[in-house]
């Protein structure tokens, strides 16, 4: 019976689900004649390092709530993926898990497929700390040609900090760059990269005055979708809607995508990318 049907015990119910899918064989546990399926609960508990007694009443329903940290070598030992992984926390204790930020170097080849048909619309993905990771055509002519960049600099806020030509397309550029920063500091937060966000920081507090002072305002603000207005050096002006989608199961992925506003911009952005 699954746990959606066995209410009042979805923890136990689950744990079993999990571990009786296990071959104890990969595991290094003998391969003698077994009686059921799967690991056996002593075997899960030595995993975990907790008391076989203890891992027995979690899955009975007996003895509490677990602690997360008992969650957490659970799910270690019965090798649960990250969406595995929250779904005991909530379970569990009803909540999820305390984030584990994993850096991207790029995304998968399906997932630039759905950037490149979003063309003549730009479109980005971005990890927890604003490195742009993926891009389209259309990114790279409306925005930056970010494959012309080592990948250390792809940073969006360098890119409004740092960089002149930037600073320079954007008609409002303390909002703007205050904007970044309160988005910024959400982003990293959620996806627990704290340790890989502060070199960044730190270097942008040295090399800019403005960040600095930003940074120490300690705004937050969600960054949903907006109204996006720049100052392209072939189109001039321009306008967009931008909407930006965190990729699923990836709280450190996000993709922004930047409509054209109006049918004159679209039309004007249609004839340069081509």
């Amino acid at each position: 019976m699954s746990e959606f049907v066995t209410s009042d015990n979805r923890l136990g119910a689950y744990l079993k689900g999990r571990r009786v899918r296990l071959d104890p064989a990969a595991f290094g546990f003998a391969g003698e004649r077994r009686r059921t399926p799967g690991l056996r609960r002593e075997e899960v508990a030595s995993r975990a390092n907790i008391s076989p007694t203890w891992y027995t009443w979690l899955e009975q329903g007996r003895g509490g709530a677990p602690s997360a940290d008992v969650l957490d070598r659970i799910s270690r030992a019965l090798m649960l993926t990250d969406v595995e992984r929250e779904h005991l926390f909530l379970i569990g204790l009803g909540r999820p898990p305390e984030v584990r930020y994993h850096r991207q170097e790029g995304v998968t080849p399906r997932l630039q497929r759905v950037l490149d048909a979003l063309d003549p619309s730009a479109a980005l993905i971005r990890n927890a700390i604003w490195d742009v990771i993926a891009w389209n055509r259309a990114a790279t002519v409306l925005l930056t040609d970010y494959g012309a960049l080592p990948p250390e600099e792809r940073n969006v806020l360098r890119f409004i900090f740092l960089d002149p030509r930037v600073r320079a397309a954007q008609y409002d550029w303390e909002s703007v760059a205050r904007f970044v920063v309160a988005a910024f500091r959400v982003d990293a937060a959620r996806a627990g990269a704290a340790a890989e966000v502060e070199p960044l920081v730190d270097e942008l507090c040295r090399k800019s005055p403005e960040f600095l002072a930003m940074w120490r305002d300690n705004d937050v603000r969600t960054h949903g979708e907006g109204a996006k207005h720049i100052k392209h050096p072939i189109l001039g002006p321009l306008a967009f809607e931008y909407s930006v989608f965190q990729v699923d199961g990836r709280p450190d992925l996000s993709m922004v995508v930047y409509n054209p506003a109006t049918a004159a911009d679209a039309g004007k952005i249609k004839g340069l990318v081509g």
